[in-house]
C-alpha cells in the first residue's frame, strides 16, 4: 500500500515537473493553471488557494492531483434547493475524471433528488478543468459540508482528492445539547456532573 502510494506520488510529481519545465521553455507562454496554483500555494495557508475569478474559494491539498473552486449561488435557506458551482482543476491535463458528491450528515443537508451522486467528465481540448453545478437541500441552520471527490484511474492505481465545501445556512451554528450540570469540585474547579435521566 505504501509502495503504491509512493509510486502514485512519484508519477504525479514527474508529470508536474515535465509540465512545468515545458512551460518554462517559452518565455512568451502563459503560465499554466497548475504552475499558478503551485506558486499561489506557497504564499497561501495550506489547503486554501487564491480563489479562481467568480468563485468563493479554492481548496487544494499539497501534492494532490486536483483542486476544487466553488461558489454558492444565492442564500442557502432551510428546505430550499441551493446550487453550488464547481470548477475541478487537474494537475495532469485533460484526462477524463470522475467526480462524486456525498454528504455525511443527512439531517443537515441532502443532495437534491434530481442530482446524480457521481458523474464522469472530460475537460475540453487544451484545458485542464471541468465545471459542474451541484444542487443540495439544506435541512437545518448552521454550517454543513458537501464532500467532493475527484479521481481517475492510472496503471498504478487510483489518484484522487477529497475536499469539503462549506455551506452556511442562516447565521447560527448547530445547537449542542448539554448533558448534566456544571458544579464546583472540592478544589473550586468547574466539572460537569452527569445526572441520570
Amino acid at each position: 500500500m505504501v509502495n503504491q502510494m509512493k509510486r502514485t506520488l512519484l508519477l504525479a510529481t514527474t508529470f508536474l515537473i515535465s509540465f512545468v519545465l515545458s512551460a518554462c521553455g517559452d518565455e512568451n507562454m502563459q503560465k499554466s493553471p497548475a504552475v499558478e496554483a503551485e506558486q499561489i500555494s506557497k504564499t497561501q495557508p495550506e489547503g486554501i488557494l487564491k480563489p479562481q475569478p467568480n468563485y468563493d474559494g479554492t481548496i487544494a491539498k499539497p501534492g494532490a492531483p486536483f483542486s476544487v473552486s466553488y461558489k454558492v449561488i444565492g442564500t442557502p435557506i432551510v428546505g430550499s434547493p441551493v446550487t453550488v458551482n464547481l470548477r475541478v482543476t487537474s494537475t495532469l491535463g485533460s484526462q477524463p475524471m470522475r467526480v462524486r458528491y456525498r454528504i455525511n450528515d443527512a439531517s443537515a443537508m441532502m443532495l437534491h433528488e434530481a442530482q446524480p451522486s457521481e458523474i464522469e467528465m472530460a475537460p475540453a481540448a487544451n484545458e485542464n478543468f471541468v465545471t459542474q453545478q451541484v444542487t443540495v437541500v439544506p435541512q437545518r441552520e448552521g454550517r454543513s459540508y458537501l464532500n467532493v471527490s475527484a479521481f481517475f484511474d492510472t496503471e498504478e492505481g487510483t489518484m484522487s482528492t477529497v475536499v469539503a465545501i462549506p455551506i452556511q445556512v442562516g447565521s447560527g451554528g448547530r445547537d449542542l445539547e448539554e448533558n448534566g450540570e456544571v458544579q464546583l469540585d472540592e478544589n473550586g474547579e468547574a466539572v460537569r456532573v452527569l445526572t441520570p435521566e
